[in-house]
């Protein structure tokens, strides 16, 4: 019985570009992301104005009482402005990929909310708060 041996030539696999890896390093730095959660229901809010909401000077959302918003965002570096008409707050914040960074605001009664002061300037004086919260929820 004879043995025969057959060589096949093999093609060495392609070797990638730089240009190659680059795509694939951006494709990857793409699909990394964090989430954003804004809150406007906690029991403490008097129910009174709109809050208006921005992230990085782009229009996020105006919410109502008892509304929420959520929404995919790149890791890194934020700027959150959050208003009613009558008091801004700015908070800077930082997101790694996968976080979940949850804000809770509210618009609170306060000194002069339903005072003659009030009544003159033609608006009810609401207080703005904008706290960031330890954990809401998991990642969706």
């Amino acid at each position: 019985m004879s043995r025969r041996t057959t060589t096949v030539d093999i093609e060495a696999p392609p070797v990638p570009t730089t240009a190659d890896l680059d795509l694939i390093v951006e494709q990857l730095r793409q699909s990394w992301t964090a989430r954003l959660s804004i809150r406007r229901t906690s029991e403490e809010d008097a129910r009174l104005h709109q809050i208006y909401v921005s992230l990085d000077g782009e229009r996020l959302a105006v919410l109502s009482a008892g509304q929420e918003i959520s929404k995919e965002i790149t890791p890194g570096p934020h700027r959150l402005r959050v208003h009613n008409t009558l008091f801004w707050k700015t908070v800077d914040f930082t997101v790694a990929v996968g976080e979940h960074a949850s804000f809770v605001t509210i618009n609170r009664k306060g000194f002069g909310t339903w005072s003659m002061f009030a009544y003159f300037i033609g608006t009810n004086l609401v207080y703005l708060t904008v706290d960031r919260e330890a954990f809401y929820g998991a990642r969706r």
